[in-house]
């Protein structure tokens, strides 16, 4: 018997409501302040998670499934969202229309990374990015816009962590500042810790060794190397959140683990998921104005953010099971094509409807409708067809009534 991989997963009829349910929602909520869906290849060239990502990420270290087609080209299934968006950003000669451009999308990313709880090999993530917005309102809109789907969503705890990891002229001195430091202490450093020292030093921040934490402690401080834009813009953020009524952290370790990001990076955190204290980042972003310079276009502002769909499925609060409208039962020798007919015509008005299709007797007929929660189930005979006046019983309130069939579309239209 053959096996999904490891870290995969099958999402069945009896949870996928749940996932067509958020990923709605969030669609929806991303279309109301603007953005518009885009849709990206599975693979890209791997050169361009390289240079995007970053080579010092574990994204690339570790984590890429990378391969070669019989072009013998270098290929990667999508780790993350991002980098796929800006290049068809860039590629089409969106880079030229007017601005902000603001696109959303869900998509399956790929890492190797050891499954757990909320997270698999392949994974869903729902993202936005806008492009073109230089000022904190980016920000802004970017953070109002996760808060407003993860509130919907039902998340607990939600707190709103946020840093300014500095731009291109206040990065290379902190990161000069960090790996001196980190030179003084080498030896005492994980294996990684010393792979970044000298490929990008700010990554060593986000290492989740407990030692190397203990020893960064007395490290150089980010907030200390800031230029002036990046102090004056992350100060008009904080203000900005403030004025609308969104708690935050300023959370100084927070740098993210993709190199791409500039200026504000955040995340949202669910704290105390499992009443032992395990708190679970639910969504992470940024802001990112070098990226789209970087894979071949003119500089662009960008900011956006991306939730992972897996994680958010286990926080998610309960949601409504759809049900069938009507499933119509035929008895007495009426054939399945009349049934079908009738269901047909329910479905037509836009409701669910369904009819027996295996030539089952009224005792199964019964038991299918249960199964599939039928809100109505409605008995046709022989003298149903002929006076066109049908029983119709309703499964909740276990009542029955005799109506035609305009009339119980009629119901139907009513809520009732």
């Amino acid at each position: 018997m053959y096996q999904k991989p490891k870290g995969t997963r099958d999402i069945l009829p009896e949870i996928s409501y749940k996932w067509q349910y958020m990923e709605e929602m969030a669609k929806q909520e991303a279309k109301k302040c603007g953005y518009q869906e885009v849709r990206t290849p599975t693979f890209e060239s791997t050169d361009l998670f390289l240079r995007s990502v970053g080579e010092s990420s574990d994204i690339v270290n570790k984590e890429m499934y990378t391969f070669k087609d019989k072009g013998d080209r270098s290929l990667t299934l999508r780790p993350e969202g991002t980098a796929g968006v800006v290049r068809a950003f860039v590629e089409n000669g969106l880079v030229n229309d007017t601005m902000p451009q603001k696109m959303f999308y869900i998509v399956n990313n790929f890492r190797y990374e050891n499954p757990q709880a909320g997270r698999f090999r392949e994974h869903t993530q729902f993202g936005c990015e806008s492009f073109g917005i230089n000022t904190p309102f980016g920000e802004l809109e970017t953070i109002t816009l996760a808060k407003t789907i993860l509130d919907k969503v039902g998340v607990k705890n939600l707190s709103l962590h946020i840093n300014s990891i500095g731009c291109q002229k206040c990065k290379p001195i902190f990161n000069r500042a960090l790996s001196d430091f980190a030179e003084q202490n080498k030896t005492s450093f994980c294996e990684d810790c010393n792979r970044r020292m000298t490929q990008n030093p700010m990554r060593m921040l986000d290492c989740k060794n407990e030692n190397c934490q203990q020893i960064l402690k007395n490290a150089p401080k980010l907030k200390d190397y800031l230029c002036d834009e990046c102090k004056e813009h992350f100060m008009k953020v904080l203000e900005l959140l403030r004025q609308n009524g969104i708690e935050y952290v300023v959370d100084t370790s927070l740098v993210r683990g993709l190199d791409y990001y500039t200026k504000t990076v955040f995340e949202f955190i669910s704290d105390n998921i499992d009443g032992k204290g395990k708190s679970l980042t639910v969504c992470a972003g940024g802001r990112y104005d070098g990226l789209v310079e970087e894979i071949g276009g003119k500089p662009t502002c960008c900011v956006g953010f991306g939730m992972g769909l897996d994680r958010l499925i286990l926080l998610l609060s309960d949601v409504e099971k759809p049900q069938t409208d009507v499933y119509v039962l035929n008895v007495g020798g009426v054939s399945a094509d009349k049934t079908f007919e009738i269901a047909k015509t329910i479905r037509e008005q836009g409701y669910t409807a369904q009819s027996d299709l295996l030539d089952r007797s009224f005792k199964a007929q019964f038991k299918y409708a249960e199964k599939i929660d039928a809100r109505y189930v409605l008995i046709v005979g022989d003298e149903e067809l002929k006076t066109g006046v049908f029983n119709l019983k309703n499964q909740q309130s276990n009542t029955e009534e005799k109506l035609k069939l305009d009339e119980i579309i009629e119901l139907l239209k009513r809520g009732e």
